[in-house]
């Protein structure tokens, strides 16, 4: 079944007919917001916008499973030093 829908928050799901089951997602973005998504799909050599989004989803959602558990995060910088890092504030 192919059908659009409109929604307020900017996106505009699409279903695709494919081997599995995909959602076809319509994104505005301010320039300075693609901007940094062009220099993440370079920095990490993604295969295109939609995989840099996947695995920025990913990685959000274990950063909030941990937020959730009570975890603290912390960044050790190459001089050995370790400190605090506020992700959500």
């Amino acid at each position: 079944m192919h059908g659009r829908h409109h929604h307020r928050s900017g996106c505009a799901p699409e279903m695709a007919s494919t081997e599995r089951s995909t959602t076809r997602v319509q994104l505005e973005m301010p320039p300075q917001a693609m901007e940094r998504l062009q220099r993440l799909k370079e920095r990490t050599e993604a295969a295109s916008y939609a995989e840099v989004i996947r695995n920025a989803l990913r990685v959000l959602e274990a950063l909030v499973d941990e937020h959730e558990k009570g975890s603290e995060f912390a960044l050790k910088r190459p001089d050995g030093e370790t400190i605090a890092y506020k992700i959500f504030v």
